[in-house]
């Protein structure tokens, strides 16, 4: 078997998950990763799977595409490559950096911008951004690895200052202190 990521966009509506996963099961596939989301009304999910060495990601995607037709998605299969370890990450520490402030064009481009300036890693990406200047309506948290070669006082006085341009409260935590701090 070998591995393929499929990336499935469209509006959102029950039974797309169900729909994707049903093909995958009949093609004899495995599904080993999923992430999925809606953003606003847009149904946003990536699959990875096992796929049978006699089935080419083309194929897949063609079924996939003819049977899922009547819910209008945009479906693209590809081969996965062999996950090949950054040596730079493998001594690395995750960290969950928070910004709310009034909303304008180029947050995330900015802070990003920083984080990969320090040679950090951004993992996962959730931005809500609802207009305006309540800072409790437009949130960002990147959660990122930082290598242990990182000079973690200066990575955070730069996001501090920038911060501080934008408007923007940041904060920035090792991951165990985030979701201890925020467990339900």
């Amino acid at each position: 078997m070998r591995k393929v990521i499929i990336s499935v966009l469209g509006e959102d509506r029950p039974g797309i998950i169900a729909g994707v996963s049903k093909i995958l099961f009949h093609e004899e596939c495995n599904i080993e990763n999923v992430n999925q989301t809606i953003l606003q009304s847009e149904f946003s999910g990536i699959f990875i799977a096992s796929v049978p060495a006699r089935k080419s990601p083309e194929q897949l995607q063609a079924i996939m595409r003819l049977k899922l037709n009547e819910l209008g998605l945009h479906i693209h299969v590809k081969p996965l490559q062999p996950y090949t370890p950054n040596p730079a990450f493998a001594q690395s520490e995750p960290f969950v950096i928070t910004t709310r402030g009034p909303d304008r064009k180029g947050l995330v481009a900015t802070i990003t911008e920083v984080i990969a300036g320090h040679g950090v890693n951004v993992t996962h990406l959730q931005a809500v951004f609802k207009g305006g200047k309540n800072p409790n309506d437009n949130i960002m948290i990147y959660e990122v690895d930082v290598p242990e070669t990182t000079d973690q006082q200066r990575l955070q006085q730069d996001l501090r200052q920038k911060a501080a341009a934008l408007e923007l409260t940041i904060s920035i935590q090792h991951r165990h202190i985030f979701e201890a701090l925020n467990r339900i």
